[in-house]
C-alpha cells in the first residue's frame, strides 16, 4: 500500500514526514521526498495494508496537507529506480529529478536541501518556505 501526495511547501513536507514518523504503529517501508520546481512529492510506501480506520485517518491528514498525486512518467521511473535499489544520485542523474530523501528521512535532510537551494538562488522561493 502506498500514498503519494503533492505538497506546496517545504513546511508542509516536513509536517507530513514528522507526522508519519510519530506513528510507530504505521508499517512504513520507506518514504521518498522529491522536490520539483513548483512543489514537493511525498511517497509513503507501507509494508502492509492498513485497516479502514487507519487508512481513513492517514488520508484525512494527507488531504489536509496536500493533494493526491499521479506522477508523470519521468517521476514514475525515478520512484521505481529508487524502489529497486538504485542510488538517489544515479536516479537524479538519469531522470533529472531532485531526490531529497529516500528511506527513513529526518527533518535535517529536508532542511539542509532547502538551505543549500536558497543559498544557491540567493532568495527563497515560495515552495521552499
Amino acid at each position: 500500500m502506498e500514498y503519494m501526495y503533492y505538497l506546496a511547501t517545504a513546511s508542509l513536507t516536513l509536517r507530513v514526514v514528522e507526522h508519519v514518523q510519530a506513528m510507530p504503529w504505521l508499517p512504513v517501508r520507506f518514504i521518498t521526498v522529491i522536490h520539483q520546481i513548483d512543489g514537493w512529492v511525498v511517497r509513503i510506501k507501507l509494508c502492509r495494508s492498513l485497516d479502514a480506520q487507519e487508512d481513513g485517518d492517514l488520508r484525512a491528514f494527507l488531504n489536509e496537507m496536500g493533494i493526491p498525486y499521479q506522477p508523470e512518467i519521468r517521476v514514475q521511473m525515478a520512484l521505481w529506480g529508487l524502489e529497486t535499489g538504485q542510488t538517489p544520485v544515479d536516479v537524479m542523474r538519469r531522470y533529472q529529478v531532485a531526490v531529497v530523501s529516500h528511506g527513513h528521512p529526518d527533518r535535517t535532510e529536508i532542511e539542509e536541501f532547502r538551505r543549500q537551494f536558497v543559498r544557491g538562488l540567493g532568495y527563497c522561493p515560495e515552495t521552499l518556505a
